[in-house]
This record gives C-alpha cells, structure tokens and sequence, in this order.
C-alpha cells in the first residue's frame, strides 16, 4: 500500500470522529475512536476462519486444548468464540449495546483486556445513549474503512494506528505531553541510541535479535520508532519490545498497537514500573524512556525507600533517591539496574546497554553534595555511564515550554568515549511550527535530526559541542569555619537585655511538683538572679572585656562573693547572652582548648576534585581570612553538570554614552506626544 492509501485510510477512521461533535468534547474522541479502530481490525483478522472457530467451540473438547486449536486455527494469539461478526451484529440494531458486549468478552482474555483497558463497555453504553452506537459501528464496517490483512498489512496497521494516536494526542494537547513524545524527538532519541551500532553485527547481522525496554511506555511511540528504526537498519533483525505503563488507557493502546502488528502484547505490562516492576529480573540490550516531568513521587515513596534501606546497591535505589517532587532519577536507576553486563571479550553474552532518556533540567543540577541527586550523578558518572546530554529547544512538547535534555548512558562505551562525556547543544535546531499545539510551538526537521546525530557521531568540539572528563563534573565540598570572637560590657543596656532573655527569666522558674519545694526553688533563682545582676552592676559600664575567659571569671567570682551559687551550664548561658561579636575580642576557646567556630561566619567552598583542597585554601581563603580553617569532617564530594555555563556567550554591552543619547530622544519624542495629545484635546 502506497504512502498516499496509508494517508488516505487514516483520514477515513479519522473523519468518523466527526459524528461525535456536539456529544463529545474534542479531547474525547480518541477514547472512541481508537478502541474501535482496535476491535475493527481483530475482527478483520479473524473473520476468514470464524468458522473453524465455531466448529472447534462445538467440540467436547477440554478448554485448554480449544484455545491451543484456535490459535492454531486463526493463526495469532487471540480468537473470538462468538457467533458475531462487526458486520452482523448490525442486523439486530434493537440489542446492539447488549451483543457487542457479549461480542467483547468472548475474545481471548490477552485481546479482552486490551479492550477493557479502554473502558470499552462504558464506550458502548455511552453511544448508545447518544443514539450514536449503530452510526460509529456502520462506519467502521462500511467498504471504505477495510482493515482485512489482504488490503492492510501488520507493519502498515501500525502506521495507522500510530498515526491516528499522534493526531487524537495532539488534539488532545493540554494532556498530551503526559503520554505521547513529539515523534520528532523520539526519532533522534532512536537514532542516537543505536548510531554506535549500526554498522556492526550487533544490528545487522543477519538474524540478529535484540531486546528494546520502555518503563514509561506511554502509547508506546518509542518502541514503534525504534522497531521502525531497525528494520530500515536490517530487515532481517527482531527487536522485542517491552514496556510497563500506569495510565489504563495509554497502556491500551500500547498494547493494542503491538497487537495488531501481530507482535507479542504480553510484553507491555500495567503498573507503576517504580513499585511494581513486572520485568523483574529482566535485562534488555536497548532501553528508552521519556518520564513525567517533575512529578511527585510522595505517595508512592513507601515501597521506594523501604527498597533502598532494605536492600542498598542490591536494590536499585542504593545511590540514594531523589527530593519527592521529582522522580525522573528513579526512572534512570530502574533502567541502570536492568542493564544487561558487559564483557568486551564475550560481546555475544555479555553484550552491555544503552539507554536513552528525557529529562528535564533538574536532574543536571538540583542538590547539593552529599544529596540524594549528586550521590545518584556520582555513581553515574564514577562507573562511566554517561555518554552525552543533548540540549534539545525549549516549547517542544506539548504540555510544557521548559528546555529538556536527552540523556544518554551505555556500560560498553567505544574507546574514544570512556571516561568522557559529551555535551551537546542543540537548541539552535528548530523551525517554528505554523500552528502552535498546546506549548509545543517548535519542531526538529529531519535536517536537524540528521545534524545533531552526526555532532554525536564526530565525537569532537565545535560550537555545539563540548567534551569533557567525567570528573570535571565533581568537586569537594569543604566548609570554611573562623574563630568565634566576643566582647563583653555591663553596660545598662547589656543587664536590661539580659533580665528580659530567657536564660535570665528561667533561673527562677521551677519544675517542682509540690508546693514548698517549688516555692524554695523559685526563691533560690531569684537570689541567683539578684547576684548576676549586682556583680554586672559592680563593673566599669564602660569598659570592653575582649577575653571570655576573664569576663566568665569575674561573673562567677562576684556571684560566689555573694554567696551563690551557679552551674556551670547556667554560666555559659548568661555570657552568651551578654556577648557581642566582635572581630577586635580574643579567639574563644572550649574547656578542652579547641578554637570554637562562629556559625555566622561558616561558609562552603566548591573546589575541583582535580584541585588540591590545601592549595586552593591557601590561594582562595587564607588571604581573606587569615585564621580560618577547614571542618576536614564535614568534606563532601559532590557532582552537577552546569550545562548552561559551558555555552554562555558573553554579549558586548552597547556604548553607553549612545545608549544615554537613544533614551533621551526616545523620552523627548513621548513627551512631544503627550503635549501633542492633550493640545489636541484642548482645541
């Protein structure tokens, strides 16, 4: 079937989505639109050996063996027991609600539940009640919608179907971006992830059977353009595809897109791939995945930590998990951890991975050393995973203008790659598309596509295209401390401070339960209370202790002269509350003579893990802050990739005496205006 049929049967199933107008909203029509299209092609596929069928059901035979003969008898995993057809289920309008029903559920149970994934029955009895169930069904049976596989072969039904899932999800568009990858995007993804292999026997020797996994399937686009991919690549290869999805309804038509290309559709699995992982055990040769953006993983968090803490680097989660508003790196770490092992001298066994992924900015930067992001980039980028990041435009996705990176990982980097990675940008490569749809406002042509691949394949920096070492990327994290310096004076304001501050206030509350003992302590707090604020009265008011130490002996001296008596604790306490920062007062030591640090004037530095701490203190710190020093416990390696930083231009500044001139004749030709306007006015 020429391009232009293909275009033309699409345009057709397409047009029926016009009898639901009015009963309908737009975003609506695919949830009818594509079950049907669904059920319109397993009913052609079946209806030439409905007969075997029916005879093989008239048997006595046991059910198991019934369904063995009618797999054999259709010639594909799924068979349909009823006495109708789509056809003839229109005789008996009056009961057609209730027949296509039954119609449905005596499908095989892989085919039923696709169908029931879509919400099938609540489908029918919706159009029914529209009046609209025989009109939509009529249609899908008429002559000019003729999905038989004599006229629509399985690769080109799959065109069809996907075809229709890109027009429904960009009509859609507001919730578009949840479950459908620009095709545009996917395809570079695809050509990227298998560039380093399409001229090795990998690919495309002959025969060749590869595995391809997608934990957020989605409408499975990306298994559909990388299967694509590799039949151009070798017809004679096999890809299997995977996939596990959450949403009912995109994982229906995932599946129902492999079904009717006649593929395995018990390898795309529902469920949330984070906490129910239904490929358990499973590794893969080739693995994609464009994961929601941004989204909060708190609700299912439980089983995702109980995994880290319970099993650590068993599980996949040992790096460390991300902050709950965002679970992109939980995606990644469940691929990571289905990579399939590398062995460079066994490459038929032990073959290795690569993985592509769509991230947003976040995951290149967000935490801080030691933070659950940073521990997930280091032991990415420590074992060498990452390949290149590529920087695609900003507004090209449907629900979000956001700039997104595709991320790029493989455990059998080529020679040239290894310890490396490449940093890509591919903003500048866009057209503007003539209608927007929802955010998406630009689009990759194949030219761009075909120039960002090959900025991949050169492996070499240009303008576009950046290389670094993977621990160019790492630095320490060292925090910065400098001695605590005090000061201290009885002024009035000092002792008038202190009596309002609760240190004081507390001396004299007690936590007796009974009477006479509470009173005595009370009693004995505010004698207390009397000989701090009479020995600080006994001071110069006007004099500056520099020492902690001296002022601290002085206090406990006068309060002992009068006959109290105060803890040590409380000590501490009251000339804390009398001291004053003061860069002029003397280092304050602890009992032990360790320097005490100023928490006010602790600070973190960032130092290049290729750079040695002790001389970048020396160069960065001491000239600044002659006694400070570094906290050697509180040192933590950290990782982020700055991507916008190795791509700034700096932009020349106007001249301002110009700039000044411009501003001056603009202001004058407004205020000509608005004297022109209100003379005007005036007249």
């Amino acid at each position: 079937m020429s391009a232009e049929k293909l275009t033309s049967h699409v345009s057709l199933i397409w047009s029926i989505a016009e009898l639901l107008r009015g009963d309908y909203k737009e975003h609506e029509y695919g949830d009818v639109v594509l079950p049907f299209t669904v059920l319109t092609r397993l009913d052609s596929v079946l209806v030439d050996t409905k007969q075997a069928v029916l005879d093989i059901k008239a048997t006595a035979l046991p059910s198991q063996v019934k369904e063995l003969q009618y797999a054999k008898a259709t010639g594909y995993p799924f068979w349909n027991t009823s006495n109708f057809t789509l056809k003839t289920l229109l005789n008996d309008p009056d009961n057609l609600e209730q027949n296509l029903s039954y119609y449905v559920q005596s499908f095989a149970p892989a085919a039923r539940e696709v169908m029931e994934s879509y919400n099938f029955y609540n489908v029918i009895e919706r159009l029914d009640k529209a009046g609209l169930l025989y009109q939509v069904l009529a249609e899908f049976t008429s002559a000019k919608v003729n999905l038989h596989p004599d006229v629509v072969s399985n690769s080109q039904m799959g065109y069809i179907f996907e075809e229709l899932i890109r027009r429904f999800s960009e009509l859609s568009n507001e919730t578009a971006g949840e479950h459908f990858t620009p095709r545009e995007v996917i395809t570079l993804m695809v050509n990227i992830l298998f560039n380093p292999d399409a001229d090795i026997d990998r690919i495309c020797a002959p025969g060749a059977m590869v595995s391809l996994y997608d934990p957020g399937v989605g409408t499975g686009g990306m298994l559909s353009t990388a299967a694509q991919h590799v039949a151009g690549l070798n017809s004679t290869a096999r890809l299997e595809v995977f996939g596990q999805e959450l949403n009912p309804q995109t994982y229906a038509v995932a599946k129902s897109d492999i079904m009717i290309k006649g593929e395995r559709q018990e390898r795309i699995y529902q469920g949330n791939s984070l906490t129910n992982d239904q490929t358990a055990g499973k590794r893969f040769d080739y693995m994609l995945c464009n994961p929601p953006f941004g989204v909060n993983w708190k609700k299912y968090a439980d089983p995702i930590l109980d995994e880290a803490k319970r099993k650590g680097w068993q599980g996949r989660f040992g790096a460390g998990t991300p902050r709950v508003s965002d679970g992109s790196f939980l995606f990644l770490q469940h691929m990571i951890s289905k990579m399939r092992p590398y062995d460079p001298k066994d490459p038929v066994n032990a073959p290795g991975t690569r993985i592509a992924i769509v991230f947003n900015g976040s995951p290149l930067f967000t935490g801080g050393a030691g933070g659950g992001e940073s521990e997930i980039r280091r032991w990415i980028l420590e074992n060498d995973w990452l390949e290149a990041i590529i920087a695609l435009p900003d507004q090209m996705f449907y629900n979000t203008g956001i700039l997104t990176y595709v991320w790029v990982l493989s455990n059998r980097k080529e020679r040239k790659r290894q310890n490396r990675v490449q940093l890509i940008d591919a903003t500048s490569y866009f057209q503007r598309m003539r209608k927007p749809l929802g955010e998406k406002r630009k689009e990759l042509t194949p030219e761009h596509i075909n120039d960002v691949t090959k900025l991949y394949g050169a492996f070499a920096e240009t303008e576009h295209s950046k290389i670094f070492d993977t621990a160019d990327f790492g630095y320490h994290e060292i925090t910065v401390e400098s001695p605590l310096r005090l000061s201290f004076q009885a002024s009035a304001e000092a002792l008038d401070r202190l009596q309002q501050a609760r240190v004081f206030t507390d001396l004299a509350v007690s936590k007796k339960k009974t009477e006479p003992a509470r009173s005595e302590q009370i009693q004995a707090g505010e004698r207390l209370q009397r000989a701090i604020i009479e020995t600080l009265a006994g001071l110069n008011p006007e004099r500056v202790y520099l020492n902690r130490d001296e002022f601290t002996d002085l206090l406990s001296e006068g309060v002992k002269a009068r006959g109290e008596k105060i803890s040590v604790a409380a000590l501490r306490k009251i000339v804390a509350e009398l001291g004053t920062k003061n860069p002029e007062g003397d280092i304050c030591r602890d009992a032990k003579g360790n320097i005490e640090a100023d928490p006010d004037l602790r600070d973190t530095e960032q130092i290049p893990l290729r750079e040695d701490i002790d001389a970048y203190f020396q160069r960065e710190v001491i000239p600044y802050a002659p006694d400070a020093w570094i906290d050697r416990a509180k040192t933590k390696v950290g990782y982020e990739i700055p991507f916008t930083r190795y791509f700034y231009k700096y932009e020349e500044l106007g001249d301002p005496v110009k700039t000044l001139a411009e501003i001056q004749a603009l202001s004058a030709s407004i205020q000509a205006d608005i004297a022109k306007l209100f003379s005007e006015q005036v007249d």
